[in-house]
């Protein structure tokens, strides 16, 4: 019971400091060239942002 409680407080404890320091680890990782280069081809796999940026970037009828 002890190591289960452990473990969850832990968790927890990992969690709300990832989420208490998101935007400066975001800008950590975002800063190495590869890191950056993977996480925009990762985004830009996804259909529905694609659509969207390519919409804002070359005009064409808005959905907003």
């Amino acid at each position: 019971m002890s190591r289960i409680l452990t473990t969850i407080m832990m968790i927890g404890s990992i969690v709300y400091l990832v989420f208490r320091y998101r935007y400066r680890l975001l800008n950590l990782l975002l800063a190495s060239v590869w890191m950056r280069r993977l996480a925009v081809s990762s985004v830009m796999k996804l259909p529905v942002i694609r659509r969207k940026m390519m919409q804002s970037v070359f005009g064409g009828p808005s959905e907003w």
